[in-house]
């Protein structure tokens, strides 16, 4: 096997550093039996949380008389509030502590050491494409093939890539026609042979135990069929709006995916490290190659979508599966569709590119956006079944996302040409106070770290300029095509 070139972290992407370990209390906390040390974190959290309880029970009696903000704003804090207890009471990460299962449930076990394969997908990403590889085949992890696919590159790509084959144990695939990453990936899945299949993206670097980790999850928890490592910026230091986009990253994660998990119904294992079993998801990708939405091929809602296929696979699989019963990867071997829970490993650290400029940025919203509009589609068919919990938190952030474009214009466009102006200003606050708690959150996840303080500003921009997006969204739905390197 080819010697592997080190990667050199900078302390914008050491874990260290960017994201701190575990201070000595929280360290002593975690050795603990599992009653006491979870006792313990709820009786913790519930008294950080205690402020925002105490606005929303000063603000209940209000409630039947007051106004449509009010009822608004008490229904995202008190989502915000529970999030927060979730994510930082209940969760506890699979790769250290295995999940809690019922006598009921039956599991095939993953081998001790099963084998791995760690795809990419590229396209145009000549100067940012050799770091992944090398972080890729740096993985710690013993039994481990790594294939990349190559989406009809045009700016070189293929010669770095030809490169990296030579001196690298890995497998490159050139294709000649870009059909998108959807498509890629499920070429690489073809000649995969792992028992674990995971996922990167080509802008990403990966922490060299960061796979083990989510491996060691799915081994542990057999319920699990899928996992999402932690993600956070890479260039997080370039710019303000970098800046912003970190601390973001960190509270989507390690609230948001952590208080769906503890449901085991994390609805996106993100692009940047997803790690799935094969038995849960192989005989998928076909239907996920081809998507449609609306009468056309759907190229976004890649994340979403392939998270979708695992949650749902008990109520969609079958019929997912007789559409393409003819392709290899479902008539090789047709696996049973299973209740599979889904999950997220905090301590799996992994680092994404974000946009430095803002018009990158917001074209990469506008994606996601339609990646939500298209997998409520799909999604939202399901996840009432899954549990009062996780539909909960589903529909709950469904009706969020949809309304919030209503209420900004309600607040920022009507009150002030009503002359309302103290209705704008109780908008606004109702803004700051929320983007304060994930920024106090933030400071409690990464002590000693001063991103903290830009956490007020995406809360700003998320309110007052991304919730626009979702009607552009919709409509545009239809356009689209696949490209990281043309951010």
């Amino acid at each position: 096997m080819s010697t592997v070139a080190p990667v050199s972290l900078s302390a914008a992407t050491d874990p260290d550093r960017r994201v701190p370990r575990t201070i000595a209390f929280a360290q002593w906390l975690d050795a603990k039996p599992a009653e006491v040390r979870r006792g313990l974190r709820r009786v913790l959290v519930l008294a950080a949380l205690m402020p925002l309880i105490v606005l929303l029970a000063v603000q209940a009696p209000l409630l039947p008389q007051g106004t449509v903000l009010l009822g608004y704003g008490m229904l995202v804090l008190t989502a915000t509030v529970s999030m927060m207890y979730l994510g930082f009471a209940r969760y506890e990460d699979p790769s250290v502590h295995p999940m809690k299962v019922s006598r009921a449930e039956n599991f095939p076990a993953l081998p001790a050491q099963p084998t791995v394969s760690l795809l990419v997908a590229v396209r145009d990403e000549r100067d940012g494409i050799e770091q992944c590889v090398r972080t890729m085949v740096g993985s710690d992890y013993p039994n481990l093939e790594v294939i990349v696919i190559d989406d009809a590159s045009t700016d070189g790509t293929p010669d770095v890539l030809r490169r990296l084959a030579s001196e690298l144990d890995v497998t490159v695939i050139y294709k000649q026609v870009n059909q998108g990453k959807k498509h890629a990936l499920t070429d690489g899945v073809r000649i995969a042979s792992g028992d674990i299949l995971a996922f990167t993206d080509s802008d990403c670097i990966l922490a060299p135990d960061a796979l083990a980790r989510c491996v060691r999850a799915l081994v542990d928890n057999p319920q699990l069929g899928a996992v999402s490592g932690h993600a956070r910026a890479l260039n997080a230091d370039d710019t303000v709006l970098t800046r912003a986009q970190d601390t973001w990253y960190d509270g989507q994660f390690r609230v948001a995916k952590a208080a769906e998990a503890t449901f085991g119904s994390v609805t996106c294992v993100s692009g940047p490290l997803a790690v799935f079993r094969r038995d849960a998801i192989v005989n998928y990708l076909p239907a996920w190659a081809n998507d449609t939405f609306l009468g056309r091929e759907f190229r976004f809602a890649t994340d979403r979508q392939l998270t979708g296929y695992v949650l749902g696979q008990v109520w969609k699989g079958r019929e997912l599966k007789r559409r393409y019963a003819d392709d290899p990867l479902v008539a090789d071997h047709d696996y049973a569709e299973r209740p599979w829970r889904v999950g997220y490993v905090r301590s799996a650290h992994v680092w994404t590119t974000v946009p430095a400029r803002f018009r990158p940025f917001l074209k990469q919203q506008v994606r996601w956006k339609k990646s939500f509009i298209r997998n409520l589609c799909f999604t939202g068919s399901f996840m009432w079944r899954r549990g009062p919990g996780a539909a909960a938190l589903f529909y709950g952030h469904v009706l969020f996302v949809a309304v919030a474009p209503l209420m900004a214009v309600r607040h920022l466009v009507w009150a002030p040409a009503h002359g309302l102006y103290f209705l704008t200003l109780l908008y606004l606050c109702g803004v700051l106070t929320k983007g304060f708690a994930w920024a106090v959150a933030f400071k409690l996840s990464n002590p000693g770290n001063p991103l903290w303080r830009y956490r007020l500003l995406m809360a700003a921009l998320g309110s007052l300029l991304l919730s626009w997006l979702l009607p552009y969204s919709l409509a545009t739905i239809r356009k689209g095509t696949w490209a990281r390197g043309a951010q």
